[in-house]
């Protein structure tokens, strides 16, 4: 009799994680975090239960507890004043604004954080769009060239990866190509390659108060019913020189992670978006569910779909997890 027994490696624990397909460590976590303008707060947001936004003077204290879970990672997310804001959204381009500040503050106190920052004009722009507004319609070009302008200012500041999320086309070969001429070459660039127009994101335009003025984002933002254009958008993004691209939202998604896995041969980023937290953490709050362990599977299903790196809320929560487990 030729039976095979697959239960015979998961008998124990102890043989169950000897043989385990998918690891994930603090090293393929990145954190996103907001911060906010003026002095001594600490804003919680009602709809990201847990996370709040940072004002510069709190933010090293906030970013120590981080470091000490063995995150190293971070995404900068800026909720600018409104009497910043206007159609044009020049203040992306002040060098003295609060991203440009934050990313000093951050490398003076953690020189071994690397530090993503956020290329899109919707949190600097009246209209809260990801590009400049003409007559209604969201121009492509125009937009490109502030953008590169903006991914210089990022570099100048400190920042490892400029990370353009507004999905207009050639902006990655603008940002490279400029990020060159000035002298940062070895500043990354992580694509957001396959951003898809998601109702997933809802907590995060509270957090920035970024949510379009008019319309929606659909011209730019990706179809969700597509996978193909998925694949021609990251291609794009790969040969105009993306160090790696990024697919965002994560959970609903992790057919399209293992495609652009498949498809490119550099890092597959997958952002797990503010909804997709915000759900798994008010379903916790009403015992649903225990939160560590929808956590915790949530990050390997990403993982196993085929994430190199995974940027969640979850974190520095995470993280910790991790800690506890080694022996």
């Amino acid at each position: 009799m030729n039976l095979e027994r697959p239960r015979r490696l998961r008998r124990t624990a102890t043989i169950r994680e000897s043989v385990a397909e998918t690891q994930l460590s603090a090293a393929n976590l990145v954190l996103p975090f907001f911060v906010t303008e003026g002095s001594g707060r600490e804003e919680a947001i009602a709809t990201m239960p847990g996370i709040s936004r940072w004002s510069l003077d709190r933010l090293p204290a906030y970013l120590e507890k981080v470091a000490k879970t063995g995150i190293r990672s971070v995404a900068l997310f800026p909720k600018i004043d409104d009497a910043k804001k206007d159609s044009t959204a020049k203040e992306a381009l002040n060098p003295d604004g609060l991203v440009p500040r934050t990313v000093r503050e951050i490398k003076t106190n953690f020189p071994e954080l690397a530090i993503y920052t956020d290329i899109a004009l919707d949190p600097f722009s009246s209209d809260g769009h990801d590009g400049l507004v003409h007559n209604g319609e969201i121009v492509n070009d125009l937009t490109v060239e502030i953008l590169a302008r903006m991914a210089v200012i990022h570099a100048e500041a400190g920042a490892d990866f400029v990370s353009p999320s507004d999905m207009m086309d050639g902006r990655v070969g603008a940002m490279r190509r400029l990020l060159d001429e000035r002298g940062y070459s070895n500043v990354g660039i992580m694509s957001y390659g396959a951003k898809y127009a998601s109702c997933f994101y809802g907590p995060f335009r509270d957090a920035l108060d970024s949510a379009p003025k008019a319309g929606d984002k659909k011209t730019y933002q990706m179809d969700f019913r597509n996978v193909k254009e998925a694949l021609r958008e990251v291609r794009l993004d790969a040969a105009e020189g993306a160090d790696g691209v990024m697919v965002k939202p994560a959970g609903a998604y992790l057919d399209v992670i293992r495609a652009v896995k498949e498809h490119v041969d550099i890092p597959v980023a997958a952002y797990q978006v503010s909804g997709e937290y915000a759900m798994l953490k008010f379903a916790a709050e009403k015992g649903i569910f225990a939160g560590e362990r929808v956590m915790e599977e949530s990050l390997y299903a990403i993982r196993r779909a085929g994430a190199d790196l995974i940027f969640t809320y979850f974190a520095a929560e995470m993280a910790e997890l991790l800690n506890r487990r080694q022996p």
